[in-house]
C-alpha cells in the first residue's frame, strides 16, 4: 500500500467534506420538489372529484327532464309551411343572336326558358319575331331552337364549340 503524504491526506479529507456538503445541499431541494408534486397531485384529485360531482348533478337533471317529457302528452307535429319553389329562368342571353338586351325583351314577352324557344312552331316563330320587331326569319337564321336545345340538355361545351 502506498504511503500518503500529509498534503495528500488533507486534500482527500477536503474532497470528502466537499462531497458531503454538496450532497446535503442538493438533498434539501429534492424534498421541496417532492412536496410540490404531492400538492399538485392532491389539487388535481380535488378538481376531478369536483368535476365528477358536477357531472352526476347534470345526469340527475337530465333524467328528471326526461321523466317530465315522458309524462307530458305529445303535441301534434306542426307542419312547416312549404314555400313555393322558385323557378329559375334560363340565361337566354347565351344564345347567339339574342344577347342580354334580347333576353330582357324576350322576358317581357313571357319567354324565359330554353324549352319555350324549342317548342315554337312556324306560327309561333313568326309571332315572336313580329312582337320583338326582329326581321322575319331571324329565329331560323340564327338557329335559336338548335342552340336552346343544346343548352336545355346541359351541353354547354357543344354550344360553345358550335356557336362560339
Amino acid at each position: 500500500m502506498p504511503a500518503f503524504t500529509t498534503n495528500q491526506w488533507a486534500i482527500l479529507f477536503l474532497v470528502l467534506v466537499l462531497g458531503w456538503v454538496l450532497g446535503l445541499a442538493s438533498r434539501a431541494g429534492g424534498g421541496r420538489w417532492k412536496r410540490a408534486l404531492a400538492e399538485e397531485q392532491e389539487a388535481r384529485a380535488e378538481a376531478e372529484r369536483g368535476h365528477r360531482e358536477e357531472l352526476s348533478v347534470a345526469h340527475a337533471r337530465i333524467k328528471e327532464l326526461e321523466r317530465e317529457a315522458a309524462a307530458r302528452p305529445a303535441a301534434a307535429p306542426v307542419a312547416a309551411p312549404v314555400a313555393p319553389r322558385a323557378v329559375r329562368d334560363d340565361d337566354l342571353g347565351i344564345i347567339r343572336g339574342i344577347g342580354p338586351v334580347g333576353a330582357d325583351r324576350l322576358g317581357e314577352q313571357g319567354v324565359t326558358r330554353y324549352r319555350q324557344i324549342v317548342a315554337l312552331d312556324a306560327a309561333g316563330k313568326a309571332d315572336l319575331e313580329r312582337r320583338l320587331g326582329a326581321p322575319e326569319g331571324t329565329i331560323d337564321r340564327d338557329d335559336w331552337q338548335g342552340q336552346a336545345k343544346l343548352l336545355d340538355d346541359g351541353r354547354l361545351d357543344d354550344h360553345a364549340r358550335r356557336y362560339g
